[in-house]
């Protein structure tokens, strides 16, 4: 017998850890409305089996926990149970010695705390608040509501143009959308509980390059009404579109030269080619929208004006303008708008940047943008300055990691404190105070001053991505409501007071993603068409092929590949590769068909029209 050995896993072991991983896979893919109080018993009896038994807080308290959970489940509780777990979980977590004990704790007390109603209504009623509503998660999951099984199951058949038919009806950027769209539907999609959630944008973007020209629907008769629609971004246009298919008449204000807002002065091309938005937008256009561009809404027209000449408006301005840093030297020459600088970009008019070197301050997906950019048009090095750690960066991982593949330096935990000029009163470096992250802070760790010393970046030009604002300030002048720089608009578009005037977007949203501007144009447009006197629905009659009675074993996910980064990297051309028909196909079929079977059924059938 030796003193000491090699420890290996055993079988038992081995299995428990894959055990856990599949545990970790289905809480990834819980779709939404499931039982609160039921998730959290599951929850507390896991963190029970994890405990050592040393303390009694842990091994005694937490089996109580469970008890009373189950009470409030069995219908044996009264109110009073809802006050004793509340103190119970107190208890254990004041006392318990090890994290085991009082974050599980911890987790029964965020519950008690953030759905007690749900524990009310068990108790009172004896059943769930939701009331086992189960949506399939990946159309509860998409703010415009699209009919993702149903799409997918098209694109499998082959008939993308149904696909593409099908996808428009609840969002009319399809090709837009199947490029840049940020795929929340993936997030809770039920596949990644075999293996890994589908490419849905992928999927979306195949169905509209192989669909050919697929003309949009003929408008209903018309309804003699007007409706303007202030701002020509993805939520002014699909409103525009829809309102426009249900027979108003419809005018789109925008005070830029071209429509498309952010998708084209805000997303460079290489992610998103001009002539595929502006193809997407010309069919749009079509329905019969008339298009008034370089006619900001402000004083000349005002917004009192349009009311008076038409019988609704929508304010759909987005979120357009730049932030400023707030710190000495930020007026420098050289010191950039990350917003202005995509600006000129989208106008055709390109900087440059040749053997210039660069800093980006930010760490969302427009300082990727403008980083990337920099790269494109010349740069000799470009530095992303970020004040967290990159993991906690909120661009998309894909787009740091594209970044860094193209030559971008991520330099971390580096807070900016002043701009340094030259003589001439130009940007010559970036002062910044290394940081070191600390506690937690809305879901984030936050950074705090390290003891490092201040570091001197020296730099020809400052790139500024920390954020956009709004441009409110005409619309409340003429007494439309912002609340913190947004428009107060109510869920539903309407503002309140104020009949016949709607808005929706980031403009009260603050910065958003693409598809909520275009699930806010849909609901403004919904809205407006009732507020006009209107119930007009929009459908369309495409059949969904029937579900396929196979097995399903596991299989990888088809991922989007990039044109290699040496080349990409020296233009603006698409630099995303599409899916082969053979990866469309597999990809496709590893759809576990949410709308007909499990859980997640569709309730009361399809959603085929609006």
């Amino acid at each position: 017998m030796s003193r000491l050995s090699i420890i290996t896993q055993n079988r038992a072991q081995a299995t428990v850890e894959e055990l856990y991983k599949d545990v970790e896979r289905r809480i990834s893919a819980s779709p939404s409305g499931l039982c609160p109080v039921d998730m959290a018993s599951s929850f507390l009896k896991m963190c029970h089996a994890q405990s050592c038994g040393k303390c009694v807080p842990c091994r005694i308290g937490l089996g109580q926990l469970e008890k009373l959970l189950d009470d409030v489940l069995d219908g044996n509780a009264t109110l009073d149970t809802v006050d004793l777990i509340e103190k119970t979980a107190e208890s254990i977590y004041f006392s318990a010695d090890c994290a085991i004990g009082y974050e599980a704790a911890n987790m029964v007390l965020k519950g008690i705390r953030g759905f007690r109603d749900d524990f009310i209504e068990h108790i009172e009623h004896g059943r769930c608040k939701c009331a086992l509503n189960q949506p399939v998660p990946c159309v509860a999951q998409c703010p415009a509501g699209v009919d993702i099984p149903g799409y997918i199951s098209l694109v499998e058949a082959g008939r993308n143009a149904d696909a593409v038919r099908l996808i428009r009806k609840d969002n009319p950027l399809p090709a837009v959308c199947g490029l840049i769209c940020e795929h929340p539907c993936e997030v809770r999609c039920r596949r990644s509980m075999m293996d890994a959630s589908i490419n849905i944008r992928g999927l979306k973007r195949f169905a509209v390059e192989h669909a050919g020209d697929v003309p949009v629907p003929a408008p209903l008769p018309s309804t003699g009404k007007k409706v303007a629609v202030i701002g020509g971004g993805p939520g002014g246009i699909s409103a525009a579109y829809y309102l426009a298919l249900m027979g108003h008449a419809v005018t789109i204000f925008e005070s830029k030269k071209k429509l498309g807002g952010m998708l084209r002065y805000g997303i460079p091309s290489y992610r998103l080619p001009r002539e595929i938005l502006d193809k997407e937008i010309a069919e749009l256009m079509s329905v019969g929208i008339t298009v008034k561009t370089e006619t900001p809404v402000g004083e000349n027209p005002s917004i009192i004006d349009l009311k008076k000449d038409f019988d609704a408006v929508y304010i759909a301005i987005g979120a357009q303008t730049d932030k400023k840093i707030g710190i000495e030297g930020e007026d420098a020459k050289g010191v950039v708008s990350a917003v202005e600088m995509l600006r000129g970009i989208g106008d055709d008019e390109m900087p440059d940047f040749k053997g210039k070197d660069i800093i980006v301050i930010g760490g969302g997906n427009v300082a990727m943008d403008v980083a990337r950019s920099s790269i494109r048009l010349g740069a000799k090095r470009v530095r992303i300055v970020y004040r967290r750690r990159q993991v906690d960066m909120t661009a998309m991982r894909e787009e740091v990691e594209g970044a860094i593949q193209e030559g971008c330096e991520v330099l971390e935990l580096q807070s900016p404190l002043r701009i340094e000029k030259d003589k001439d009163g130009k940007a010559a470096a970036l002062w910044v105070k290394p940081q070191i992250i600390g506690p937690y802070d809305r879901g984030r760790p936050k950074p705090c001053n390290s003891e490092k010393p201040e570091e001197r970046l020296a730099c020809d030009l400052v790139l500024v991505a920390i954020g956009q604002g709004i441009e409110s300030r005409s619309f409340e002048k003429h007494g439309i409501p912002v609340k913190r720089g947004v428009i107060d608009a109510l869920n539903w578009s309407g503002i309140k007071d104020i009949p016949g005037v709607f808005a929706g977007g980031d403009c009260v949203t603050g910065p958003a993603t693409v598809i909520r501007a275009i699930a806010a144009g849909k609901v403004a447009a919904a809205n407006i068409d009732e507020y006009l006197g209107f119930r007009h629905e929009l459908n369309v009659d495409v059949q969904i092929p029937p579900i396929r009675l196979d097995d399903r074993c596991s299989c990888g996910r088809v991922n989007m590949k990039e044109r290699n980064a040496s080349e990409r990297k020296k233009d603006f051309k698409l630099m995303e590769c599409g899916m082969t028909e053979e990866e469309a196909l597999q990809e496709s079929r590893r759809c576990l068909r949410c709308d007909h079977f499990g859980y997640g059924i569709f309730k009361g059938g399809r959603v085929e029209k609006w």
